[in-house]
């Protein structure tokens, strides 16, 4: 089982895994130049990171079809440390981040992806959406007739390409974009802005190195508010595009893993002199829509990057940033949900708000973890605001011997245990009270303090209160933290000691 599993991950698709690496290489390069710039880093900083995250997340990563490099969200928040103390520290940095994912792997935080609820993860994908079509408007303000004329041809061919017959399935519309404007661009001399422009592309090929710094507390004290940061924010981005990926694909994933190999992966770009980086959702939908499945496309993204820009750099350099941008719009309107627009109709409103309101924190701060936490506390507080709703005490009174009957039924916790208190009457002369809890689960010592007071404020007033029908979890808290039925407690509280 194993070994099929294996086999399906690595050659279960390679021609399409092959040509998705190669458009995704490619896309790869202007971004990890971009945000190298953004750190305050050396371009070849940015690129190694990507080659040797790739190639790591390939073999070791839990979404196999995922790609991950240097990003603009982990670039952010390196600027301040590469400016107050500089590469080295940094290098510090993303080998810590490396070590922090990993420690998460292993206690397993992956799987508190289950508490971000789809709203969330709409609220994500649009504001990236956004984000990655925001990034893209440098390369169109201020420019020549010709940026727009070919931004709109490379727009043209990557959603017209595929409707050619047969040559239109095999090759990606995105390469052909990339391919054809640089020639166009190149045969006639176009004067537009190039990858070439973007920086200068490395010559040799990354070397293996230990950050040249004094390995002491006071370094780690530096490095550790930045490397919490940087991992959190990493693995946040890539648990939500692992998410997105299996909604693309069709097939699930192994969150923990992932946060290793993110982890492996961030080690050995720091060891190799690149920056920290994460899964990118823009180049995993480039991946996905391209035809790469397995690991074998991030694996060709990675080694193809190495490659073009180490031996094909002079040719690397003449691609118009026109045509990447036009593959990055394609991107941004690929990724968007627009289904989200129309269902703004038909779902509930809190479902709605939570959307809108991580998109406009991410959008607004630039920063993913931001947006996603936003988006989740509100998620929590609309839940348990709908869950305590559910919540009900039905009574009946046996008049021959003075009885009132209690049924509760429903979920008592912070936010409902106030309504459940709310539903005796205590002024009305009993001799006994039956509480039935058959129906209910309390949660929390909020709810415990709630029946508590309601078994206590019944005894005050001389009724005999039995309470009956606690489930197994429920007994086991009311019995740790109630007092209602130890007389000890109780004698302090009616005492009023």
């Amino acid at each position: 089982m194993l070994l099929y599993s294996t086999r399906k991950d690595w050659f279960g698709n390679v021609r399409g895994d092959l040509l998705a690496g190669l458009v995704v290489a490619l896309a790869l390069i202007p971004e990890a130049i971009a945000f190298s710039i953004i750190a305050g880093v050396d371009p070849r900083v940015g690129l190694y990171a990507s080659f040797a995250i790739a190639v790591i997340t390939a073999i070791v990563g839990g979404r196999p079809g995922m790609i991950s490099a240097a990003t603009g969200a982990m670039a952010l928040l390196m600027v301040t440390l590469v400016k107050e103390h500089g590469l080295q520290y940094l290098l510090v940095a993303t080998l810590l981040t490396g070590v922090i994912q990993i420690v998460a792997g292993y206690l397993k935080l992956g799987n508190l992806m289950s508490f971000v609820s789809r709203s969330v993860v709409t609220g994500f994908v649009n504001a990236l959406a956004i984000l990655i079509f925001m990034a893209q408007l440098p390369e169109l303000t201020n420019v020549t007739w010709h940026v727009y004329a070919m931004t709109a041809a490379g727009l043209g061919i990557i959603y017209l390409f595929p409707y050619l017959p047969v040559v239109g399935r095999t090759i990606p519309s995105p390469l052909v974009c990339i391919l054809s404007l640089t020639a166009i661009a190149v045969i006639y001399g176009i004067d537009v802005r190039t990858v070439g422009d973007m920086g200068e592309l490395p010559a040799t090929l990354p070397v293996f190195l230990l950050p040249d710094v004094p390995w002491t507390l006071d370094t780690l004290m530096i490095v550790l508010p930045y490397s919490v940061s940087l991992a959190v924010v990493g693995l946040l981005e890539s648990l939500m595009t692992a998410t997105i990926v299996d909604d693309l694909t069709d097939t699930p994933s192994d969150k923990n893993r992932e946060c290793k190999g993110q982890g492996i992966a961030n080690i050995g770009a720091g060891l190799l002199g690149g920056m920290a980086g994460c899964a990118m959702i823009g180049q995993s939908v480039i991946n996905v829509k391209s035809g790469g499945r397995g690991r074998l496309s991030t694996l060709c993204a990675g080694v193809f990057l190495l490659i073009m820009v180490v031996f094909l750099g002079p040719w690397l350099s003449m691609i118009p940033m026109a045509a990447l941008v036009a593959v990055m719009i394609m991107v941004s309107i690929g990724t968007f949900s627009w289904s989200s627009i129309i269902n703004i109709k038909h779902h509930p409103k809190s479902t709605t708000l939570v959307m809108l309101v991580t998109v406009v924190v991410v959008v607004a701060t630039h920063n993913l973890a931001y947006g996603v936490l936003a988006g989740v506390l509100l998620a929590s507080l609309f839940f348990a605001n709908k869950v305590s709703h559910f919540m009900y005490v039905a009574s009946e009174l046996d008049a021959q011997t003075q009885t009132r009957h209690y049924t509760v039924v429903g979920q008592v916790f912070f936010n409902s245990a106030d309504r459940f208190a709310s539903n005796f009457n205590f002024k009305e002369v009993l001799n006994k009270v039956v509480i039935d809890l058959s129906r209910a689960h309390f949660w929390d010592i909020s709810a415990v303090a709630a029946l508590d007071k309601v078994v206590i404020k019944f005894r005050r007033e001389g009724a005999d209160v039995q309470v009956i029908g606690l489930n197994e979890a429920s007994a086991t808290i009311v019995d740790r933290f109630g007092v209602h039925d130890k007389p000890e407690e109780i004698e302090k509280v009616l005492g009023g000691h």
